[in-house]
């Protein structure tokens, strides 16, 4: 052992270097993974959303991973839950659904911003939410992610913050969980009174 120690091979340090730097690479190639697939199926399918809400209360939970994966897909996931409360028995239901799924595909802005690189240029918005995050925590991801405006951002801060991974998970599920139930049951009221 000791001549491995003095030729310079040390198999703690490399470990610790895999740590340091595979790991959250991985993170990052894993978002940018989902991100390309999502978009390369959107491209190739573009009915997979129309195909997918006959699926019912699945399709909302599958939607919503994807819509909520990647920015690049031009389709609002709010429009979307919207006509799926109007469309299925249950907005509670949509809802739920969709809220779980949300919450699954945010993780890959939580994981690009796990990785430790630099995604985003930090400017007014960045900054400003970068500091409710510091301050409030888990609570202005909560608050945040009823609002989804600029969520990918709050994902890609509180992962760079090293949030826990479950914190985020769980406060990402609920905010947008609340948020999906209004919009889906205001798309059962709107919906039929307008037709």
């Amino acid at each position: 052992m000791s001549e491995v120690k003095r030729s310079g091979f040390n198999i703690k340090g490399i470990f610790g270097w895999l740590k340091k730097r595979i790991m959250p690479l991985s993170g990052l190639i894993f978002a940018i993974a989902v991100i390309a697939t999502v978009s390369i199926l959107y491209v190739y399918n573009r009915d997979l959303f129309e195909d997918l809400k006959g699926y019912g209360y699945g399709g909302v939970f599958v939607i919503s991973v994807i819509l909520n994966a990647t920015i690049i897909i031009p389709v609002s996931n709010m429009a979307i839950i919207s006509s799926m409360g109007a469309v299925l028995p249950s907005p509670l239901l949509v809802g739920l659904a969709g809220g779980i799924g949300a919450g699954i595909g945010e993780m890959t802005a939580y994981l690009a911003g796990r990785s430790g690189r630099s995604l985003l240029s930090k400017n007014n918005i960045y900054n400003r939410v970068e500091s409710w995050v510091k301050r409030w925590g888990w609570i202005a991801v909560f608050i945040l992610s009823v609002f989804p405006f600029v969520f990918d951002v709050v994902g890609i801060i509180a992962g760079a913050m090293r949030m826990p991974a479950w914190r985020f998970f769980l406060a990402c599920w609920a905010g947008r969980t609340i948020s999906y139930i209004v919009v889906a049951y205001l798309g059962s009221v709107i919906f039929p009174w307008m037709g």
